[in-house]
């Protein structure tokens, strides 16, 4: 019977190098200080022996992972794999591994998935538009793990969340339809149980409000493309159209702007403009050029990183934060003449 080789330990390693083995754990430690020659030195003593650093061995020894859940509802909406990417490099880069689960918002699912990450005993956990419950808010409390929320607001004040300023935003948007001569406005909702849809829509009211204007349209387009197409449909049914749709995000705008071209027959922006929100890479594309308030997701990134890890260090609260994007101006808005 063959015997399984011993494993090799970073007490071999330091023999091996001549050093310490606090000096091994030094050199495999994210941040940690090493001299360049001990790194040297203790990488070739490594690579000779095959040695590869446990990170559960120290997790047991230091109580940290350094493992960060992600958890996203969904990816087919293009904001959330730029998002997700970031985040990822920005972890990486501080030392963090990452762990991504997809968990719907359903009751079922979301307890589930946060479960999971319990288990895994991660350091943190991000969550990108997926809610959180009282219950579950209150385990992951009680567990010592921070949770901030990305793109995504709730009225619990031991949640951090960090997102863009949906009311200006959505205010922003409608603004510039008016600005542009646009008088019958219609709104293509993201999904009314979330608080950006929610924003975005306040922002709107509030525009139109400003101006004298009611609504020609509001209808939740659950940020599904179908949904969204129907709501255009129902939207150009009656006698009276809209002359401008604010949508609550770019995965629905690209949807409607198909409808009303390939299936209704109008032109954009000739026959009716349409502003969106994210500024995902498709928004620039030929096809669509298509004017949207852009989601300062870089910024996201950076402040969601930064309050996650001052959590995990125990240097901060929980902190919510709002960050303003611009209005991206391209080819989807027509200039309008009083009627």
């Amino acid at each position: 019977m063959n015997e399984q080789p011993a494993k090799v330990t970073a007490m071999d390693v330091a023999r091996l190098a001549g050093v310490s083995q606090s000096a091994v754990s030094r050199v495999f430690t994210h941040g940690a200080s090493a001299s360049k020659a001990t790194v040297e030195k203790v990488r070739a003593a490594a690579r000779q022996l095959g040695y590869r650093p446990d990170p559960l061995a120290r997790a047991m020894i230091t109580g940290r992972t350094r493992i960060i859940g992600l958890v996203v509802a969904y990816l087919e909406n293009q904001f959330y794999p730029v998002a997700l990417e970031l985040l990822s490099q920005a972890l990486q880069a501080r030392g963090y591994h990452v762990l991504v689960f997809m968990a719907e918002n359903s009751t079922e699912r979301v307890p589930e998935v946060m479960q999971e990450l319990l288990d895994y005993q991660v350091d943190g956990i991000i969550t990108a538009s997926v809610a959180m419950t009282n219950d579950l808010t209150t385990r992951c409390s009680a567990a010592g793990i921070p949770v901030v929320m990305f793109n995504r607001g709730q009225d619990d004040d031991r949640l951090s969340e960090v997102t863009s300023d949906n009311i200006a935003g959505g205010r922003r948007a409608a603004r510039y339809l008016i600005g542009t001569g646009h008088r019958r406005i219609a709104h293509v909702m993201g999904w009314q149980g979330s608080s950006t849809g929610r924003d975005r829509a306040e922002g709107f009211r509030q525009a139109l409000r400003d101006a004298g204007l009611e609504p020609f349209a509001m209808i939740d387009g659950m940020y599904s493309r179908e949904v969204a197409s129907d709501a255009v449909r129902t939207m150009f049914a009656g006698t009276g159209k809209p002359d401008g749709i604010f949508v609550s995000n770019d995965h629905m705008a690209f949807a409607v702007m198909d409808t009303l071209r390939f299936e209704l027959g109008l032109s954009v922006p000739g026959d009716v403009s349409v502003v969106g929100y994210d500024d995902v890479p498709m928004a620039a594309w030929a096809s669509y050029n298509l004017t949207t308030i852009r989601q300062p997701v870089r910024r996201m990134v950076e402040a969601t990183v930064e309050i996650l890890l001052n959590q995990i260090e125990g240097d901060s609260a929980p902190n919510r934060i709002r960050i303003d994007g611009p209005l991206v101006k391209r080819g989807s808005v027509k200039e309008r003449t009083a009627e």
